[in-house]
């Protein structure tokens, strides 16, 4: 499938789907808590049900027949799966599941498509097996498909969290569920914000995390080692809970507005919540776009949008959208310290740098990044690379050009934001799908 997208002049307001990150903790805390939770509004897209579906494998009970999601968990003790767990596209899944995995007395296999099967995760396997269990990746590269034979115990461990902070996630939400305690000694700890949203849902469940240095306090983002002291033998409670909107999903809705100059509200967002991506809005408003604060949600006002550096370490999932907005500006963008953009669904730094080369961007690659002068664009046909992330971004570029931009491997939308066509056209973008 392809996107075929023309210049559009937005306008008017847009509810934002919910959040991929809140709703797929909402399901590993509900599977693994004791009763019938009921999570509201949840996101449903490809990389959420694929937690749905691993969850259920691991002996959890979901049904999303009535809009909400009716989860009944596990007690604290998931079970053998009955099958392989193809986690999909959800590298979130994959991580978070391999610890859950890692609690039964048996034995569980993953896999996924082939972007998952490039995913590093030997920090992780080598964090579990220090905790007791027996982890090891089929093929020996520290990759998809992965074998977990459990339970964990508990212990110390030292992570080197360079290229995803996921690996710190999976063991804050699994451990406490251990039989003895867990120290994690995380280096090199990056997208802090997301460590912060797991935080938040553990507080909330009641569960006791000594963490050092305190999250917002003096060291927690300066790049220092952070030691999580996580008490075992503690357990989760059944919860009613909404999701809250997605920033990450936003970005692409207010990087449209900010380059062609046009205004959109966008409603549902949370400016409170832990989500790293809010930081977005931030970054256009110092390139000169106008960012309103107004009653559940943002309003962007696009404008002369100027130049600007950038540390994405938080925010990676920013990039793509990021890139294109930085053709617009004035002078010379610099989107920096986010080497793991790399590693994620694609090498995101590589393939921006190629499409929006092809479209006639003055772009350097970086090791950790990319700079980008103001360009020319024109409309071409380009490359999604599967990866719904670029695949945005470049349909974004399409809406402030002349001409028809044709975007491949449109398919990928799926994976976590289905409703992105629907929801772009209602705010006056000329964009189709095409076979």
């Amino acid at each position: 499938m392809k996107l075929v997208v023309r210049k559009s002049k937005l306008s008017g307001s847009v509810r934002i789907p919910g959040s991929k990150s809140h709703t797929i903790r909402a399901v590993v805390i509900a599977s693994l808590a004791e009763g019938t939770s009921r999570v509201r509004e949840p996101l449903v897209a490809s990389d959420t049900l694929s937690a749905f579906e691993a969850y259920r494998l691991l002996g959890a009970e979901p049904d999303g027949s009535d809009g909400d999601w009716l989860i009944r968990g596990v007690a604290g003790r998931p079970a053998v799966p009955e099958n392989v767990i193809d986690v999909g596209n959800s590298g979130t899944t994959l991580y978070i599941a391999l610890a859950s995995a890692a609690l039964v007395d048996g034995t569980t296999v993953f896999t996924g498509d082939d972007q998952i099967r490039r995913r590093p995760a030997q920090p992780l396997i080598d964090a579990l097996n220090a905790l007791g269990a027996k982890v090891e990746s089929t093929r020996g590269n520290g990759m998809a498909p992965i074998v977990v034979r459990g339970p964990i115990r508990g212990g110390a461990v030292e992570l080197d969290c360079s290229k995803t902070s996921q690996y710190v996630t999976s063991l804050l939400l699994n451990c406490p569920l251990a039989p003895r305690d867990t120290v994690v000694e995380a280096e090199n700890l990056i997208e802090k914000p997301y460590i912060e949203m797991t935080l938040r849902w553990l507080e909330e469940q009641g569960i006791e995390i000594e963490v050092t240095p305190s999250p917002g306090g003096k060291g927690w983002a300066d790049g220092a080692p952070c030691r999580f002291r996580i008490p075992g033998r503690q357990s989760y409670h059944a919860f009613d809970k909404a999701i809250p909107a997605d920033w990450s999903s936003a970005t692409f809705f207010a990087c449209a507005a900010a380059i062609t100059n046009s205004e959109l509200t966008l409603v549902g967002l949370d400016v409170n919540d832990t989500q790293g991506d809010k930081a977005v809005v931030r970054m256009l408003s110092q390139m000169g776009a106008k960012v309103e604060q107004v009653p559940d949600g943002v309003r962007i006002t696009g404008g002369s949008l100027k130049g600007c550096e950038f540390d994405l370490a938080d925010t990676p999932d920013a990039l793509p959208a990021m890139a294109v907005t930085a053709c617009f500006a004035e002078g010379e963008t610099r989107l920096v310290n986010v080497p793991q953009a790399r590693l994620k669904e694609t090498d995101r730094i590589a393939v921006m740098r190629e499409e929006l080369s092809k479209m006639g961007a003055d772009i350097e690659e970086l090791a950790d990044g990319l700079v980008i002068r103001q360009s020319r664009l024109e409309a071409r046909s380009v490359h999604g690379h599967a990866d719904h992330r670029v695949i945005m971004a470049l349909a974004v570029a399409g809406i402030a050009l002349d001409g028809e931009t044709t975007i491949s491997t449109a398919e990928a939308l799926s994976v976590t934001f289905p409703t992105f066509v629907e929801l772009m056209r209602s705010v006056g973008a000329r964009i189709e799908c095409e076979q």
